[in-house]
């Protein structure tokens, strides 16, 4: 692994953060309040915060997952690190965050925001490792 795939890793993983605050954060808020139910209850601000820095590790794990993925497919480019990139968000967060749309009581526009802002993620990762392997 060079210090290239490392920095896009980096990158990519704090980039993401941003893009989840939007899409899972912002973007229809008022909607999660349709259904409290379905979401956990936090005491407090520290809960909180805890669950977000959680969701943000897990954000470099995937930046990491989609890095090494397309470094080991010998991803040379941009265009191909992106293929990869939307080929590992359909096999795993786009099918599971819609299943979960359809059986867990959620606004359908939560899941969708869930589901581009899952998507987002990994183009990040993807067009972030295609420049490292260019």
């Amino acid at each position: 692994m060079t210090w290239k795939i490392i920095a896009a890793i980096i990158a990519s993983g704090i980039l993401s953060s941003f893009s989840d605050w939007f899409f899972m954060g912002v973007l229809f808020s008022d909607r999660y309040q349709k259904y409290p139910e379905t979401w956990w209850p936090r005491s407090g601000q520290a809960a909180e915060r805890g669950a977000i820095m959680s969701s943000t590790a897990l954000g470099f794990i995937t930046a990491a997952a989609v890095a090494l993925l397309c470094e080991y497919a010998g991803v040379t480019g941009i265009v191909g690190a992106l293929i990869v990139a939307a080929l590992a968000a359909a096999a795993g967060p786009l099918v599971t965050t819609i299943t979960n749309g359809m059986w867990i009581r959620i606004d359908p526009a939560v899941t969708f925001a869930h589901t581009v802002g899952y998507i987002v993620r990994f183009l990040i990762a993807g067009f972030a490792a295609g420049i490292a392997l260019s």
